[in-house]
């Protein structure tokens, strides 16, 4: 694959990027300035690579010259520097390929992940509990913060509905390949025959906008508090904390009453609205690229059966790329990677053959 051309204009681009970043009139807009240093960083690595790879060529080109020198030790180390340094070169330009592939611009971002119980009631709301706890596992071993941001849990401890924020730099990158329908087959704890049932839970994966990204206007908003209330009726809250978010123009509605703060409730509210808005301009734009969205893993249709839970067999399968295991145990305590990176590398595969479709 000949990519050099492509690479030359790369490097270009990003030595025009560090010098507008210099410029005194964007070092004073924080906005231009925040949208420069994403593209900068974003080309970073792989001008990185690319000056490696020619670096290696280099010394493989010189190398070839020598060959042809008569000089019988002269050819010797020749061969040898040839012979060491072919495979870094494959090595370089292999990860150059999978650099070239179009970057999600999400994927350094946190999160807003949001589980709904499905068909199967009761079971359905327990699934989406155990869906919630295995992402957070999955955080805690990634490091990463979680914040619930707002829940409506049932009597027996399902949750018919939570959406959840994850703080941490790749979150979006790890976790999008979640956005689907989940389907879980086990005895139910409310089944007293011992038959296994199906059920499922739904995942919305949001990369979480910031300010940036997309612009909120306080006339467009309805707002509303009431009293917030836990679960079984407890801890009934005495003020109204409670906070109810319209946006006018789409429709969209977001409520937070997880905290006993009207402004800590608020400013949740305000986040999770910023991500809905974000995502749904991310949607329209999908759309408008519907054939190449067929070929990515990650931005599936959220409508879409992704996987199956199976608890007698201790089984898990990945519908979209064949994939099954056999540990659903330490999947759901959040053991996570072997699935993510298989889902990584199918979804890398595809695009690469897209990538090399239009050369």
């Amino acid at each position: 694959m000949d990519f050099s051309s492509k690479l030359d204009q790369i490097v270009i681009s990003f030595q025009e990027l560090e010098a507008k970043m210099g410029d005194p009139a964007v070092a004073s807009d924080p906005r231009a300035l925040h949208k420069l240093a994403k593209e900068h960083s974003d080309l970073s690595e792989i001008v990185r690579t690319y000056r490696e790879y020619k670096k290696i060529k280099n010394s493989i080109d010189e190398a070839m010259e020598l060959l042809s020198s008569g000089d019988r030790e002269m050819i010797e180390l020749a061969h040898e520097e040839i012979a060491e340094k072919e495979p870094l070169l494959q090595k370089y330009g292999e990860e150059l390929q999978l650099l070239l592939i179009p970057k999600d611009p999400n994927d350094d971002k946190s999160v807003i992940v949001e589980i709904r119980g499905g068909a199967g009631g009761e079971e359905a709301a327990l699934f989406a509990a155990n869906l919630f706890r295995m992402y957070g596992r999955f955080a805690e071993r990634q490091r990463w913060h979680v914040e619930i941001m707002s829940s409506n849990i049932t009597g027996i401890g399902g949750y018919k509905e939570i959406a959840f924020r994850v703080d941490g730099k790749g979150a979006y990158s790890q976790l999008k390949y979640e956005s689907g329908v989940h389907r879980v087959q086990r005895v139910p704890v409310t089944e007293s025959g011992g038959r296994i049932h199906t059920s499922t839970a739904t995942v919305a994966v949001l990369p979480e906008a910031e300010d940036v990204d997309v612009e909120v206007r306080s006339e467009d908003l309805k707002i509303d508090t009431y009293r917030a209330s836990g679960a079984g009726g407890q801890h009934v809250n005495m003020t109204d904390s409670a906070v109810r978010i319209t946006h006018m123009p789409t429709g969209i509605v977001v409520t937070c009453q997880d905290e006993r703060s009207q402004i800590k409730n608020r400013a949740k509210a305000m986040k999770l609205l910023r991500t809905k808005l974000y995502d749904m301009e991310l949607s329209r734009m999908h759309d408008e690229q519907a054939q190449e969205r067929r070929g990515q893993i990650g931005t599936g249709d959220r409508s879409e059966r992704i996987r199956t839970y199976n608890y007698p067999q201790n089984r898990i399968t990945d519908h979209r790329i064949g994939l099954t295991l056999y540990k659903l145990d330490s999947y759901l305590d959040g053991d996570l990677y072997e699935m993510i990176e298989a889902l990584v590398v199918a979804d890398q595969t595809e695009r690469l053959k897209m990538l090399e479709a239009k050369q």
